[in-house]
């Protein structure tokens, strides 16, 4: 008699390939209309499933854990972070907890650099004068935007997706900087040409370019405040694809109002999907939806992980890509 399947909840639609084998391989319940689960929604899925499958819009809060049932053993996040889901509180009812990381480093590190092209550039500025039809011929000073190649980019955060934006940025004639909660090996500074700086603060203020590559813990909360924003040079530009949490974003908002930095660009939002109004219609702010991670390319492979992970916890083994609460 063959092995009962575990039983999966996959909680948003996942690129076709993905969703195929969990059928194969799993009694797999898939979420066709692509909606965002409710609080409601996620109570019945731990209350029924072997395994959750969250993704970034799940709120895996210890409210929900609680109510889950004995036999929900592995939340197999799909995807990198995990602020979603209180790890802690999964692990202490005994439930283990993966990700998938590592897949989208240069997938990220590729709209970052986009990014630092584009918003210095002023590229999304000259993309609405021709939309609009009201393009009246080149003129010698007009939408004059910023020089890369000699420009200090300060990198907050120096990880897988920090040191790929770093090696693209530095290919583009840019002195790389970085603060990190301890430096990289003296090879990778080597390779990068790259300059540690133990004081964010410091580095702040003598910064062109500030990329935010940092995950979103208790410690990284509003690490850009008003305070920090202040320090930045008048004609410096923030760019952020990490979490939007890292970013006070009315802060933010008032700091480009003012004049006291040049431009953003980001791709992620503190109160995501929603985005302060303030940061609507700015000129020298470039927004894109969260769309740092979107290749089909990641996504599947994102979804191969989910499944490495799941059947290896199935087997009896540790999950290749186990979160542990106490390295977050």
């Amino acid at each position: 008699m063959p092995a009962k399947k575990l039983k999966i909840v996959v909680t948003r639609k996942l690129p076709a390939p993905v969703e195929l084998r969990m059928k194969e391989l799993f009694d797999t319940s898939l979420n066709q209309d692509d909606h965002a689960f409710t609080h409601e929604e996620l109570v019945a899925a731990v209350q029924t499933a072997d395994v959750l499958v969250p993704t970034v819009t799940d709120r895996i809060d210890s409210k929900v854990l609680a109510r889950a049932g004995d036999q929900l053993r592995l939340i197999a996040q799909f995807g990198a972070g995990v602020d979603n889901i209180d790890v802690q509180s999964a692990v202490q009812r005994g439930i283990t907890v993966t990700n998938t990381p590592g897949v989208l480093t240069d997938d990220t590190a590729d709209v970052a650099m986009a990014l630092i092209l584009a918003v210095p550039r002023r590229l999304h500025e000259g993309a609405l004068v021709m939309d609009s039809g009201s393009f009246d011929g080149w003129t010698p000073t007009w939408m004059m935007g910023r020089r890369l190649a000699g420009k200090r980019l300060g990198i907050v955060g120096m990880g897988r997706i920090g040191q790929a934006v770093a090696r693209r940025a530095k290919a583009f004639g840019l002195q790389i900087h970085y603060h990190n909660r301890k430096p990289v090996s003296p090879r990778t500074e080597e390779l990068l040409e790259a300059t540690y700086w133990d004081s964010l603060d410091q580095m702040l203020a003598r910064m062109d370019i500030v990329s935010i590559n940092c995950p979103h813990t208790p410690a990284t909360f509003h690490l850009m405040n008003a305070r920090r924003l202040d320090l930045m040079k008048p004609e410096a530009y923030l760019i952020n694809t990490a979490r939007g949490e890292v970013i006070d974003e009315a802060a933010l908002a008032r700091a480009l109002k003012a004049g006291k930095i040049a431009g953003a660009g980001l791709d992620v939002f503190e109160r995501e999907p929603a985005v302060s109004e303030d940061l609507l219609g700015l000129p020298n702010v470039l927004l894109l939806p969260h769309m740092g991670s979107a290749t089909i390319e990641g996504r599947t492979e994102m979804g191969e992980k989910v499944i490495i992970n799941i059947k290896t916890f199935a087997d009896g083994h540790r999950p290749p890509d186990r979160v542990i609460p106490a390295i977050l």
